[in-house]
């Protein structure tokens, strides 16, 4: 936690830009009411109870009204930022936005920086850095499981976990130094084999952790889903099924799709990011050829993969550079019997044992609504299967529980080679420090500033 240094009085817009029916301004500084009675005509705000909202005007630049208004107080420590906040509610207008910023500035404040209402909450220790940033991500959350991803961090859930994870990391460090103590006495307060039992673990727990940052991110920025198969076989006509929406060029020319085509929607709880790309086959056709490449690209980058097969498609599928589809999509069933339906089930079947298999047509709601399912199910048993009901969604934190899943690797490697507790201790000390780094135990001043820059001016 970085040392309380707010000395000055601050205000911003903290509604988003443009017009609206309602815009809120913030001040919040050991000057805020003072500051704000200097442009309110009504109840002097200085001598009003915390959590009480009043009506009265705000005067612009030129000492005239501007607008009615309804100013919230929030006296410190009870507040978002641990100071003094008023919260003026007025008309969306952006005029009398930029007025009451100007007439605020005038009368002592300062315009706020990206993000420094919520860098003062953690440097009054309101929140720790993990919770401060799942801020961010809730005002930037776009589907149901986004939100209570970023929900569950901001409340303290994942610090908490974090916080276990540490509290066990100070008991073996403990051990150690006892270890260490009585070494030359017949003592032993843990034998080396639940020391050993005891650092797996913590380095399955923060393994786990680590491993779940992949569906965690996906979550969060919408989830990748490649649509992928030979040309001619519906991926266009599939895209355009799953989003409702003629996004892509339906045709039977073989090779119309020749670059990715790009469409989000939200199915359930999700946000799913769909492309639909080139068709897989041979050509000699330079452009074609390119938009083949990037097709497999794609499919290595998704999250998902859904290889669509046509049934009544007789060519040998150019699909052998694919990586195992999390969905296969046997199109076209109404151009071929049953027979051959489920011939070809159970041969993608024994193909792709883990993948999930789903005939029909494209022309079917029921078709699409398998497919939507078949999406969200895949999510839902991805978002269960974190360490605890936590998904790791910041690159940040990823990168500091690599750090220290490294560290406590070899913690497990010296106690397995029987070394002297002080080696271990440091590489548990060090452990601890990557995870500290994550809740902003431990910071730099530039780590502060690269963080709370990514936020908006308002918040």
């Amino acid at each position: 936690m970085e040392p309380n240094q707010q000395v000055d009085t601050i205000c911003a817009i903290s509604t988003a830009p443009g017009v609206g029916g309602i815009a809120v301004a913030r001040v919040s500084g050991p000057d805020a009411f003072e500051i704000v009675d200097k442009i309110w005509q009504g109840r002097r705000l200085a001598e009003c109870e915390s959590h009480t909202a009043h009506l009265g005007t705000v005067i612009d630049t030129q000492g005239k009204p501007l607008d009615q208004a309804v100013a919230t107080i929030y006296r410190g420590p009870r507040s978002f930022t641990g100071d003094d906040t008023v919260e003026i509610a007025v008309h969306g207008s952006r005029w009398i936005q930029r007025e009451l910023i100007d007439s605020l500035c005038r009368a002592g404040c300062r315009l706020a920086e990206a993000g420094e209402f919520t860098r003062r909450a953690f440097s009054s220790g309101k929140m720790d850095l993990a919770e401060a940033e799942a801020v961010a991500d809730m005002i930037a959350s776009t589907s149901r499981a986004a939100h209570r991803i970023a929900s569950t961090q901001m409340r303290g859930h994942y610090s908490a976990h974090l916080g276990a994870l540490r509290d066990k990391l100070i008991d073996l460090a403990a051990l150690l130094e006892l270890e260490l103590d009585f070494s030359e006495e017949e003592v032993e307060f843990a034998s080396r084999e639940k020391l050993r039992t005891l650092a797996r673990e913590l380095h399955d727990e923060i393994s786990r952790l680590t491993a779940s940052f992949r569906s965690g991110a996906a979550i969060k920025d919408g989830v990748p889903v490649a649509i992928i198969g030979p040309t001619n076989a519906g991926k266009s006509s599939l895209l355009n099924a799953l989003v409702g929406d003629d996004r892509a060029i339906v045709s039977s020319i073989h090779g119309t799709t020749r670059d990715i085509i790009e469409d989000t929607i939200e199915i359930g709880d999700y946000l799913f990011r769909f492309q639909d790309t080139a068709g897989l086959r041979t050509t000699d056709d330079t452009i074609e050829r390119i938009g083949i490449d990037r097709s497999l690209t794609a499919a290595q980058k998704a999250h998902i993969v859904i290889l669509v097969i046509d049934l009544s498609d007789t060519r040998e599928s150019q699909t052998d550079d694919l990586a195992a589809p999390s969905i296969i999509y046997l199109n076209k069933t109404d151009l071929v019997d049953e027979g051959a339906t489920a011939e070809a089930v159970g041969r993608v079947h024994q193909q792709y044992p883990r993948a999930t298999v789903i005939s029909g047509t494209t022309r079917s709601a029921e078709t699409i609504g398998k497919l939507r399912d078949a999406l969200t199910d895949i999510m839902d048993r991805e978002a269960d299967s974190g360490a605890g009901d936590i998904l790791v969604t910041n690159a940040r934190h990823v990168q500091a529980l690599t750090q220290a899943l490294d560290s406590v690797s070899r913690v497990i490697q010296g106690l397995d080679a029987n070394l002297s507790g002080d080696f271990i201790a440091q590489d548990i000390r060090e452990t601890i420090h990557h995870l500290a780094a994550i809740t902003g135990d431990i910071t730099t001043p530039d780590l502060l500033a690269t963080i709370f820059s990514r936020f908006c001016i308002g918040k």
